[in-house]
């Protein structure tokens, strides 16, 4: 990404975009309940507008249909007397995501296909990725986008999307091995600006799994297929890319490989 134009504010002013996880799939089977997970981010984002009041926090929800913004800090009617902190906050916050996570069941619901069970990361990401872009636009007076990507994985086994999406833009990547105590994890580690942490000793990932994963089922693999067009990757040979819709060629068996191979070589 190319580097922010100059500002008027200082490194300590930041932009915090929020990626919440809405997929109830995972959350059906995950120690913690989403309802507390929810009231441990709502209390770190008002941490956050809390320890500078030009800090600005962007929360996008990601849920298995589609992705939405569903509260921005700055906006006049997120605001008002609490300006843009508690209670303002949850309740502006909650009716965006009741409203989301009933859309987003609708449209699984309405849709002819059934959902897949992974979560829209990716798009959520890119209109994150946009928001800051805007900002960049918007003139010299402006926040400091947070570009490097934190991830706070919640799970059984670790993401490696996240791993490597955090260590290539130099961010932190964390597994809370206490999900009860998850404020503490983000008010100690995710709260820090950019400018700070050049002063501390922020966790690291032990190591980082850079296998892709396949756009069919999700899953980490060691070789697979790889579309010429759009550069997706599957686990196994398609007629067709449901990516971009390119069609495929004919894959051929490594006997017919052989004999061609033999013919060519006689």
């Amino acid at each position: 990404m190319a580097s922010a134009p100059s500002k008027l504010y200082a490194d300590d002013v930041s932009l915090l975009m929020v990626l919440l996880d809405t997929n109830p799939l995972f959350w059906s089977s995950s120690s913690l309940t989403f309802s507390s997970f929810l009231s441990h981010v709502l209390s770190f984002l008002n941490s956050i507008l809390l320890l500078n009041q030009l800090n600005q926090v962007v929360v996008i929800a990601t849920g298995y249909n589609y992705c939405d913004y569903v509260f921005d800090s700055s906006l006049a009617t997120n605001q008002g007397s609490e300006n843009g902190r508690m209670p303002a906050l949850c309740a502006n916050l909650l009716l965006k995501l009741e409203e989301f996570a009933i859309k987003d069941e609708n449209l699984h619901k309405d849709g002819s296909e059934k959902g897949l069970a992974s979560s829209l990361l990716s798009g959520s990401l890119s209109m994150a990725l946009c928001y800051i872009q805007k900002v960049f636009r918007s003139g010299a007076l402006h926040p400091q986008p947070r570009v490097p990507i934190d991830s706070c994985y919640i799970g059984s086994n670790n993401s490696a999307f996240l791993q490597q999406a955090s260590y290539i833009t130099g961010g932190v990547y964390l597994k809370p091995q206490q999900p009860d105590g998850l404020f503490q994890y983000l008010s100690t580690v995710f709260a820090t600006d950019l400018h700070s942490r050049a002063f501390l000793q922020l966790p690291k990932s032990v190591g980082v799994d850079f296998r892709a994963s396949c756009f069919c089922h999700k899953k980490t693999i060691d070789m697979g297929y790889i579309c010429s067009v759009c550069l997706s990757i599957f686990c196994k040979h398609h007629k067709k890319c449901s990516t971009c819709g390119s069609v495929f060629g004919q894959v051929q068996s490594d006997n017919g490989s052989a004999s061609n191979l033999k013919r060519k070589t006689t």
